[in-house]
């Protein structure tokens, strides 16, 4: 993320690679995986799919059912998350 608005506080972004490496190992399980994009000070996450995760139907289930699901419990502050493609 380039937008002079993105958080620089390490803590933060230590918890949401924290929270995506919970969900990592289920994503490389279907060929798939996910990056981080960066963090936005309005507590936006951004995410991008990659491997199969890019074409799968699913992903739109996976990125709010999971991904952010895992990333609000874990890193406080944070309000939703974002897929960049």
């Amino acid at each position: 993320m380039t937008d002079p608005a993105a958080v620089t506080d390490p803590s933060v972004i230590e918890r949401v690679e924290q929270a995506l490496s919970v969900c990592r190992p289920y994503l490389q399980a279907d060929g798939g995986d996910v990056e981080l994009v960066g963090v936005g000070n309005d507590g936006v996450v951004e995410v991008r799919f990659l491997g199969t995760c890019v074409t799968c139907p699913m992903s739109r289930l996976t990125l709010r059912a999971g991904l952010e699901r895992v990333i609000l419990e874990k890193a406080p502050g944070v309000r939703r998350v974002e897929e960049r493609r």
